[in-house]
């Protein structure tokens, strides 16, 4: 009945108004044909005055029609008021019907933003109905007679309480409409109100979630645009516009994190002599193996840039990866120029070979695992700026193929960056596995018990959802509560579907669509907060920037106390002495090398000739004297003795005397160079003007050692030297009587020094004289003896028939043991044999020394080509020794040529390639300069390098806090 009653009162309303408004219409249109009837003006004048009657006309008309007007005026303000006021309270009534939503505080952190939004623009809009209500208000109505307003006022009443009625009843209508839902639910209303709650909970949710992912999109689109300024920002800066720009790109100012990051690189190579340990944060990412921490770091760096594998260890060292802004996505290692685009497949691929490349070379032979840390940068639009250090994926079980010591070796490397106490602990969980075989929790736990810089993240966590059948169990690991560690933070991330294909913008889409039907999430059982590689991120490289700070200046500080102390060291040790370090040290040997090399162009050609002349005859002379003087000399007539000597001559000079002479320029060559490093050494430490030579001593020697094991003589020279020597061996004519002189001299020479080596040789096997016995109380023994006896018996067989045979017969030999026999001492053939050769040498030796002397002045005899029978002189061996002094002067200067034209460059270029290699090999470095001397510079110029970059990095600090 109320409802019908409410309805019967709008229907009066509604047409009260209507009538209202037909009966203002048609006074209005009297009002109007009055007017432009010309009521208001007479006929003949514009301007005469108006009649009583139509005055009053007039005025009855505005007086009766004034009051409807402002009737339909008042309406309107009244309905705009009136409707405001039931709209504010309907809002109130929806807002108390909602339930409470205080906990969305604590995942929602722009709830409050939102909510101190809306409030303001709840007051913008109440602000603006009260203007509007103000400027529908009628003008100052002093104008109009006193019956007007008061029956405005009236009129003005009536209204209100018809719109006051108006309001009552459509309250009403709602309470009769609630009773009657309420009466129709009947005896399960219980149930229906639950599930109506339960409805209403969800939808609230749904409208939640979209509402979250909405503003995140707007956030994400808001941050893409701001990439987008600031790239431009970035190039406006370097006019840079294409990737390939790399110059420009190396000339712009070097960012906080760049600082940062070749301090760490500085670090990873510092010797910790001076327990100045390594405190510097870094972001250390720890985990099972195949737990997505590689894909972790991936997601994080946007880009695919890790080796990829499937159950096996991919990550075999340390890869230290810098993150920074910059304009292009780029990578890059510490110690290579190439730049990888990684918007490129091409190079991503080929980024990825690079890194499994270097792991592999990092690794000794036999070890699975390497501590060499493998630095790289990584730039892009966007990226969080931090500093990650990927390390191996802790083990269960050593596999074969695989060191037995790998699962300890990879625990220590873990442990070793871990117990930085300003390391960050990025510990990585694969929620896809039972909690229980979890290993690297423990091994957080054990170094970080407390927690106070760990962040725990689970990965695969669509994986989770679908195998666990209890999904608190999720819940109870991100609030801490299942793992015996304890975190900072907790997060949730999926990080691939399992396809490694799979682009970083392919695998953000279905993280976001995973965790916006998630179940876990829509149970309340993960907080927003904790979703998501980005807020993963995010909250990471907040917490290291913290830390960086916190820590960067105490160990500039502890850095500035070890320099004073190595510097103190230094003046109380080496006082005066300059502070060479190894590269120093290696700058100036390297400087002596190539300036003694340049000496060798300054030798004398004589020099270098009769410097090769000697070394070819002590090379040659046994040959000379053993294969072919001796074997022609035993010949019985001169015919025989020319054609053996041509014969051995070609075969001679054929087969091994091109080689021999260049193994005798070779070794000349080494030598003399080798003996200007030694007058260099003894000639500074007789003035004693440089200590910095004995340290430089080894590497020297090594040096030199292998320039000339690398140095191969030109092949062509040793054809050419073929020629030469062949001509002159073949040649027998002696043109002056000074090159016969110079023949005779040689062949004495040479015969005394070979005799003197037989005497002593002889001596050697026949023990020491009697004089020797008595002054130097020696004596023979029963060997000597022997030989004694023997050399008495050979010299007797000499002595009665002129031998001229290098070999005993078979009846000489029976003859020389039976005497030997009746002397009662017993001798083997073989050493009757070596005893007849030194007799037999010496006095071969003896002959032809005394043939020699006795051609002295024989030239005229050869000049006219007497025989030996005609001149009573057999002075063929003189001959014999021109060729081969010819030969040899030739050769000589041949070799001298071949070394000053040819040689002493190529030696020159073989050294520079030599010290480069060196200079390459930093083992091979400290191992060939080395001492105490050394190891203190060394520290010296890395503390104070290291120094210089950390307080560099402060002041960008503090430039970037102001």
């Amino acid at each position: 009945m109320r409802y019908i009653k409410s309805s019967k009162l709008r229907l009066a309303f509604a047409k009260s108004r209507f009538k209202l408004a037909n009966n203002s219409t048609r006074n209005y249109r009297v009002l109007h044909r009055h007017i432009n009837g010309g009521l208001l003006t007479g006929p003949s004048s514009k301007y005469s005055p108006l009649s009583l009657t139509a005055r009053r006309t007039i005025v009855s008309i505005i007086v009766r029609n004034l009051p409807r007007l402002l009737r339909l005026r008042y309406l309107v303000l009244g309905g705009t008021v009136t409707g405001g006021v039931a709209a504010q309270k309907r809002y109130e009534e929806w807002k108390d019907k909602l339930p409470d939503t205080e906990w969305l505080k604590a995942y929602f952190p722009q709830s409050q933003l939102i909510s101190e939004r809306f409030t303001d623009y709840w007051a913008d809009f109440k602000k603006s109905a009260a203007r509007m209500q103000k400027g529908l208000s009628l003008p100052d109505a002093s104008w109009m007679p006193p019956t007007l307003v008061r029956t405005w006022n009236e009129r003005k009443e009536s209204l209100r309480d018809a719109l006051n009625d108006l309001h009552l009843s459509d309250r009403e209508v709602s309470t009769n409409s609630d009773a009657a839902r309420s009466q129709s639910s009947g005896a399960g209303g219980g149930s229906v109100r639950q599930e109506s709650k339960q409805a209403e909970s969800k939808d609230i949710q749904d409208e939640l979630m979209t509402l979250q992912i909405q503003y995140q999109h707007e956030i994400e689109k808001l941050e893409k645009e701001n990439r987008e300024l600031r790239r431009q920002v970035l190039l406006s800066k370097t006019g840079s516009t294409s990737v390939a720009d790399s110059k420009v790109r190396r000339s712009m100012r070097r960012s906080a994190i760049d600082m940062y990051s070749e301090v760490l690189d500085e670090l990873s190579t510092y010797d910790h002599t001076y327990d100045t340990l390594d405190h510097l944060p870094r972001v250390v990412v720890v985990g099972d193996q195949s737990s997505g921490k590689t894909s972790v770091l991936e997601m994080i760096a946007q880009a695919r840039i890790f080796p990829r594998g499937s159950g096996e260890m991919m990550t075999r060292s340390p890869v230290m990866v810098t993150l920074s802004e910059g304009p292009f996505h780029v990578a890059k290692f510490r110690d290579s120029p190439r730049e990888f685009d990684l918007g490129k497949e091409s190079e991503l691929a080929a980024l990825r070979r690079e890194v499994e490349v270097r792991m592999r070379n990092s690794v000794n032979k036999g070890q699975t695992i390497s501590s060499d840390v493998i630095s790289m940068t990584v730039k892009g639009p966007g990226l969080q700026r931090m500093v990650l250090v990927d390390l191996p994926g802790v083990i269960s079980t050593v596999t074969s193929g695989m060191a037995t010591d790998t699962k300890s070796s990879i625990q220590s490397l873990c442990k070793k960056y871990m117990e930085n106490p300003n390391a960050i602990i990025l510990c990585i969980q694969d929620g896809s596995i039972d909690a229980e075989r979890s290993n690297v929790t423990d091994l957080v736990s054990s170094i970080d018990s407390e927690g106070k810089r760990t962040i725990f993240v689970l990965t695969k966590v669509d994986m989770a959802e679908t195998s666990l059948h209890n999904p608190e169990r999720i819940k109870k690991i991100l609030d801490g509560r299942l793992f015996p560690m304890k975190a900072l933070g907790y997060f949730a991330v999926v990080t691939g579907r399992g396809n490694q294909n799979d682009s970083i913008q392919s695998i953000k889409d279905y993280e976001e669509e995973f965790f916006k039907n998630s179940k876990i999430f829509r149970d309340k059982l993960l907080k927003p907060s904790q979703m998501s590689t980005k807020n993963m991120s995010m909250a990471v490289s907040t917490k290291f920037w913290k830390m960086v700070r916190d820590s960067v200046e105490q160990q500039a500080d502890e850095f500035k106390a070890t320099r004073y102390n190595l510097e103190t060291e230094w003046k109380n040790t080496y006082p005066g002495q300059r502070e060479l370090d190894r590269l120093d040290l290696f700058e100036k040997a390297k400087g002596e090398l190539l300036d003694q090399l340049v000496s060798l162009s300054q030798i004398q050609s004589k020099e270098w000739e009769d410097e090769f002349t000697k070394r070819l005859w002590d090379k040659t002379c046994t040959h000379v004297f053993e294969a072919i003087y001796l074997p022609a000399a035993s010949s019985s007539n001169l015919g025989t003795f020319n054609t053996t000597i041509d014969i051995k001559l070609k075969q001679w000079s054929d087969k091994s005397l091109p080689q021999t002479a260049v193994d005798v320029g070779s070794n000349a060559l080494k030598e003399r160079y080798s003996s200007l490093i030694e007058e260099l050494k003894k000639s500074n430490s007789n003035e004693n003007k440089d200590t910095d030579l004995s340290i430089t001593e080894p590497f020297k020697m090594a040096v030199i050692e292998e320039v000339f094991k690398r140095h191969q003589w030109d092949s062509k020279a040793e054809g050419s030297l073929r020629v030469l020597q062949q001509s002159c061996l073949e040649d027998r004519s002696i043109n002056s009587r000074q090159q016969w002189e110079d023949s005779v001299v040689f062949m004495e020479t040479t015969l005394q020094d070979m005799l003197k080596q037989a005497d002593e040789k002889l001596n050697e096997m026949t023990g020491p004289g009697w004089a020797t016995q008595w002054t130097s109380w020696k004596s023979r023994t029963p060997e000597q003896n022997s030989t004694l006896a023997i050399k008495h018996e050979l010299e007797k067989l000499l002595g009665h028939e002129k031998v001229r045979k290098s070999q005993l017969s078979a009846d000489e030999m029976t003859a020389i043991r039976k005497n030997l026999q009746m002397q009662k001492v017993e001798a083997s053939d073989d050493l009757i044999r070596e005893t007849w050769h030194q007799v037999y040498r010496k006095q071969f030796l003896n002959h032809s020394l005394t043939t020699a002397k006795m051609c002295r002045k024989a030239f005229g005899f050869y000049q006219k080509g007497l025989t030996p029978e005609q001149c009573g002189l057999d002075c063929k061996d003189v001959l014999l020794f021109w060729r081969v002094q010819q030969m040899m002067q030739t050769t000589s200067n041949a070799l001298r040529q071949q070394v000053t034209n040819h040689e002493a460059r190529r030696l020159e270029r073989i050294m520079k390639e030599v010290l480069d290699d060196f200079g390459e090999d930093k083992v091979k470095l400290e191992q060939l300069i080395s001492g105490r001397r050394v190891k203190l510079a060394e520290d010296l110029k890395r503390v104070r390098h290291i120094q210089d970059k950390l307080e560099e990095f402060i002041q960008c600090l503090n430039r970037d806090k102001s």
